[in-house]
């Protein structure tokens, strides 16, 4: 296919740096989410809701952790209104600062001991601040880096998303593999808080590169021909509503069962399978290190192959996947359960998402992209994510069996393969056309710009 002379093309400089602001914000993002879904399983139920039953706060803390994907949709409707008005950057630099000063406040919290139902209450709010900013981190990450690479190339670039929320989840499960080195009164008491704590490093580190960032080569396009969106949440829903359903169908099974292994895996291999509580991070951390590579693997087959094909295998895979993990997983032999861990995190963490980094972009129009990829993830992450540890903890306690836990898996990717099958191919689409967008091209009315309307 013959590059298109209206798409811009970046300088490799630009692409540098962009793949690494991307890599590092993202790998914030899932750092702080990955270090609070470990402490649900395996500390906060005896911080902040110690009056309850075993099981009762451990579904407690995973309401709170699900609270943090509630307003994921809220904060990705508030800062998409601005990504495609004002430009991808400052967006991004504003969602990494909240999601880290937040993180940090729940370093500092006090536990129900100090002051009773105050503390439970603090950790919601902390978490519903975490889950607002990180509503148009992921989806802005990915507009950042398709529209920045050259035609051909961006599955791989933009891939380097999930290769950053990879690092987040190895950076995470080793964080929680140091501190519970410590004694259980010593890890208790203050060493969880260094956890929350030391997201202060990413937080800086990514926030010195962000600032350092240009606009994307597609948005400088944009706003020199002055055809921003003046509202592009309203625009996407007139336009683009075939585009969002897909996204959010698409991304409904791969994050119930990203958020499956992630986080309810932990507590089931400590509760029920009953491995040391120190292993545990230690599983996540060698998981998420092949993940971040199969996401590199993945998104490159993407450029290569196309990505709808390479998304529906992905995801028929995830259909077959979950009964074979489980049974892996139930043996107790750590060397089976690294395997089946691993082969998760490659296809339902970060492979699967990881073609999806482009192919999201791609169905847009370049008017409403921002705001089209993050309402129809975020959408989804409320549906799927948010939710998945809750309901597999509470289908778990009830049946006594991880047996529906995988029906649920299950029953979620089949929606998503199904939507998949109706996805167009994407690959190497010029992103200025608004012919490419996936909903009929003459409903996209033009941009009117205060020297067109008064010539």
């Amino acid at each position: 296919m013959e590059p298109n002379p209206s798409t811009p093309e970046p300088t490799p400089q630009e692409t540098r740096r962009a793949a690494l602001a991307g890599l590092i914000g993202t790998a914030l993002e899932q750092y702080d989410f990955v270090i609070y879904g470990t402490a649900s399983a395996l500390v906060f139920s005896h911080l902040f809701f110690p009056n309850i039953s075993a099981t009762a706060g451990l579904l407690a803390s995973f309401s709170a952790y699900a609270v943090g994907f509630c307003a994921r949709p809220l904060g990705g409707f508030f800062f998409s209104r601005y990504g495609d008005r004002l430009g991808r950057k400052w967006i991004l630099v504003a969602t990494l600062t909240l999601m880290g000063v937040a993180t940090m406040a729940i370093g500092v919290l006090p536990t129900y001991e100090s002051v009773g139902v105050w503390a439970p209450i603090l950790l919601v709010l902390s978490r519903f601040l975490q889950g607002f900013g990180a509503g148009a981190e992921q989806s802005g990450g990915a507009t950042l880096l398709t529209e920045t690479a050259v035609r051909g190339k961006r599955g791989r670039l933009a891939a380097l998303i999930m290769t950053g929320a990879a690092a987040g989840t190895a950076l995470g499960a080793g964080a929680w593999a140091l501190v519970q080195l410590l004694p259980d009164d010593q890890l208790m008491s203050w060493g969880w808080r260094l956890v929350f704590l030391s997201s202060a490093f990413v937080t800086v580190a990514a926030y010195i590169l962000r600032r350092k960032l240009k606009e994307t080569p597609v948005f400088a396009e944009i706003k020199a021909e002055r055809t921003a969106a003046a509202a592009p949440v309203r625009e996407v829903f007139r336009n683009g509503k075939k585009a969002v359903a897909l996204v959010t169908l698409m991304t409904v099974g791969l994050s119930v069962q990203s958020y499956t292994y992630q986080v309810f895996m932990a507590s089931y291999l400590k509760g029920t399978v009953k491995i040391d509580a120190q292993t545990v991070p230690e599983i996540l951390l060698v998981g998420a290190i092949f993940g971040g590579l199969g996401a590199v693997v993945l998104g490159y087959l993407s450029d290569l192959f196309g990505r709808r094909s390479v998304f529906l295998g992905i995801a028929g895979l995830l259909l077959l996947l979950p009964f074979p993990t489980f049974v892996a997983l139930s043996t107790g032999n750590l060397t089976v359960i690294y395997l089946a861990m691993i082969v998760g995190f490659v296809f339902a963490c970060q492979g699967g998402v990881a073609v999806t980094m482009s192919y999201f972009p791609e169905l847009f129009g370049s008017r409403y992209r921002y705001a089209g990829v993050t309402l129809g993830r975020e959408f989804a992450a409320v549906l799927g994510g948010g939710f998945a540890p809750l309901i597999a903890v509470a289908l778990m306690n009830a049946f006594d069996s991880w047996v529906p836990v995988a029906i649920y898996m299950t029953v979620a990717m089949a929606i998503t393969f199904g939507a998949a099958l109706f996805a167009p191919e994407t690959r190497d689409r010029d992103l200025l056309a608004p012919e490419n967008a996936t909903d009929r091209a003459q409903d996209v009315q033009p941009a009117v710009s205060p020297a067109t309307a008064t010539a």
